[in-house]
């Protein structure tokens, strides 16, 4: 009968979005996938413009023009956020493991989500500072 249970249905795709019953770890995983596919998206966004390079001074100068605007620089203060969040959370990952930190998991990803935003309030304060 338990596989009758676990079976996928297309009745109750809705569920896998239900936040609620969830543990801090599946909001880690999430959270570890969707910065994942962030950076993926950035990459090739990084590679188009230094694809730009090879068209010339003056087509990348253009560009450089295109994006010295706000909505660019939240887009990187996204790929920093997305890189901290990314990185300090497959250092826990790592960590546990090699079995350091387990029975703390949760703590230890608090910790470092904080840090995360430290870090993350602190190249925003220096964007826009200058």
């Amino acid at each position: 009968m338990s596989n009758l249970r676990n079976k996928p249905s297309s009745s109750n795709w809705f569920k896998w979005f239900d936040p609620r019953r969830r543990d801090v770890g599946t909001f880690a995983f999430i959270l570890n996938r969707l910065t994942a596919l962030g950076l993926t998206l950035y990459l090739f966004l990084h590679l188009i413009v230094l694809s730009q390079l090879s068209k010339g001074p003056e087509a990348y100068d253009a560009f450089l023009k295109l994006i010295a605007n706000p909505i660019y620089m939240f887009g990187e203060l996204l790929v920093i956020v997305a890189v901290l969040i990314h990185g300090l959370n497959g250092i826990r990952v790592g960590l546990t493991s090699f079995g350091i930190g387990v029975s703390t998991q949760k703590q230890f990803f608090y910790a470092l989500m904080v840090v995360a935003i430290i870090c993350s309030l602190f190249f925003a304060a220096r964007m826009v500072i200058g």
